[in-house]
Protein backbone atom coordinates (compact mmCIF):
# COMPACT_ATOMS: atom_id res chain seq x y z
CA UNK A 1 0.00 0.00 0.00
CA UNK A 2 1.42 3.39 -1.13
CA UNK A 3 1.44 5.68 1.65
CA UNK A 4 1.92 9.81 0.72
CA UNK A 5 2.72 13.03 3.25
CA UNK A 6 1.85 15.97 2.26
CA UNK A 7 3.76 19.25 3.72
CA UNK A 8 3.92 22.94 2.54
CA UNK A 9 0.27 24.10 2.49
CA UNK A 10 -0.12 27.62 4.28
CA UNK A 11 -0.92 31.06 4.19
CA UNK A 12 0.26 33.35 0.94
CA UNK A 13 -0.70 36.83 0.18
CA UNK A 14 -1.77 37.26 -3.52
CA UNK A 15 1.27 37.20 -5.89
CA UNK A 16 3.13 35.11 -3.26
CA UNK A 17 4.44 31.92 -3.56
CA UNK A 18 4.18 28.47 -1.76
CA UNK A 19 5.65 25.05 -2.25
CA UNK A 20 4.01 21.88 -1.53
CA UNK A 21 5.92 18.40 -1.24
CA UNK A 22 4.94 15.26 -1.75
CA UNK A 23 6.50 12.37 -0.05
CA UNK A 24 6.09 8.72 -1.32
CA UNK A 25 6.63 5.52 1.06
CA UNK A 26 8.49 3.48 -1.96
CA UNK A 27 10.71 4.43 -4.62
CA UNK A 28 8.45 6.51 -7.40
CA UNK A 29 10.62 5.32 -10.17
CA UNK A 30 7.82 3.08 -10.92
CA UNK A 31 5.04 5.31 -10.66
CA UNK A 32 3.02 5.98 -13.63
CA UNK A 33 2.16 9.61 -12.31
CA UNK A 34 1.96 11.50 -9.49
CA UNK A 35 0.56 15.01 -9.31
CA UNK A 36 -1.86 16.88 -7.58
CA UNK A 37 -5.60 18.11 -7.24
CA UNK A 38 -7.20 20.97 -5.34
CA UNK A 39 -11.37 20.79 -3.98
CA UNK A 40 -12.90 23.85 -2.88
CA UNK A 41 -16.21 23.17 -0.51
CA UNK A 42 -19.32 21.86 -3.23
CA UNK A 43 -17.07 21.38 -5.70
CA UNK A 44 -14.99 18.63 -7.26
CA UNK A 45 -11.81 17.98 -6.77
CA UNK A 46 -9.69 19.30 -10.16
CA UNK A 47 -6.27 18.45 -11.42
CA UNK A 48 -4.17 21.14 -11.13
CA UNK A 49 -0.96 19.39 -12.25
CA UNK A 50 1.13 15.62 -12.87
CA UNK A 51 4.16 14.29 -14.28
CA UNK A 52 4.94 11.37 -15.31
CA UNK A 53 7.59 8.82 -14.76
CA UNK A 54 9.33 9.93 -18.37
CA UNK A 55 8.89 13.38 -16.45
CA UNK A 56 6.06 14.76 -18.73
CA UNK A 57 4.42 16.86 -17.44
CA UNK A 58 0.55 18.36 -17.33
CA UNK A 59 -1.22 21.78 -16.16
CA UNK A 60 -4.18 22.87 -15.93
CA UNK A 61 -4.90 26.46 -17.58
CA UNK A 62 -5.30 28.25 -15.11
CA UNK A 63 -2.06 27.27 -13.38
CA UNK A 64 0.00 26.93 -17.03
CA UNK A 65 3.24 29.67 -16.45
CA UNK A 66 2.46 29.98 -12.64
CA UNK A 67 3.01 26.43 -11.41
CA UNK A 68 5.99 23.94 -11.86
CA UNK A 69 6.10 20.26 -10.69
CA UNK A 70 8.82 18.61 -10.21
CA UNK A 71 10.10 14.97 -8.53
CA UNK A 72 13.14 13.83 -7.34
CA UNK A 73 13.63 9.98 -7.28
CA UNK A 74 16.43 10.47 -4.91
CA UNK A 75 14.29 11.24 -1.85
CA UNK A 76 10.50 9.71 -3.64
CA UNK A 77 9.13 13.21 -3.46
CA UNK A 78 6.82 14.91 -5.82
CA UNK A 79 7.11 19.00 -5.33
CA UNK A 80 4.78 21.98 -6.70
CA UNK A 81 5.94 25.07 -7.05
CA UNK A 82 3.64 27.75 -6.87
CA UNK A 83 4.08 31.38 -7.66
CA UNK A 84 1.97 34.38 -8.02
CA UNK A 85 -0.89 32.89 -6.77
CA UNK A 86 -4.98 34.14 -7.11
CA UNK A 87 -7.32 34.16 -4.22
CA UNK A 88 -8.90 31.93 -6.95
CA UNK A 89 -5.71 29.28 -6.00
CA UNK A 90 -7.13 28.66 -2.16
CA UNK A 91 -8.25 25.41 -1.92
CA UNK A 92 -7.20 22.11 -0.14
CA UNK A 93 -4.45 20.13 -2.29
CA UNK A 94 -4.31 16.54 -2.20
CA UNK A 95 -1.00 14.72 -4.09
CA UNK A 96 -2.15 11.30 -5.43
CA UNK A 97 0.12 8.11 -6.95
CA UNK A 98 -0.99 6.42 -9.80
CA UNK A 99 1.32 2.90 -9.78
CA UNK A 100 1.47 -0.37 -10.53
CA UNK A 101 0.13 -2.34 -7.89
CA UNK A 102 1.03 -6.47 -9.11
CA UNK A 103 -1.04 -6.74 -11.83
CA UNK A 104 -3.57 -3.93 -11.64
CA UNK A 105 -3.20 0.01 -10.89
CA UNK A 106 -4.06 1.47 -7.73
CA UNK A 107 -4.19 5.19 -6.86
CA UNK A 108 -3.13 6.58 -3.56
CA UNK A 109 -4.06 9.85 -1.88
CA UNK A 110 -2.38 12.18 0.40
CA UNK A 111 -4.42 13.86 3.14
CA UNK A 112 -4.81 16.61 1.63
CA UNK A 113 -2.74 20.45 2.80
CA UNK A 114 -5.08 23.85 2.93
CA UNK A 115 -3.80 26.61 0.65
CA UNK A 116 -5.23 29.95 1.80
CA UNK A 117 -4.08 33.12 -0.57
CA UNK A 118 -5.37 36.31 1.33
CA UNK A 119 -4.29 39.44 2.13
Amino acid sequence: QMQLVESGGGLAQPGGSLTLSCAASRNIFRIYTMGWYRQTPGKDRELVAYITNSDTTNYDDSVKGRFTISRDSATNTVTLRMNNLRPADMAVYYCYAKYPNGVRTDVAWGQGTQVTVSA
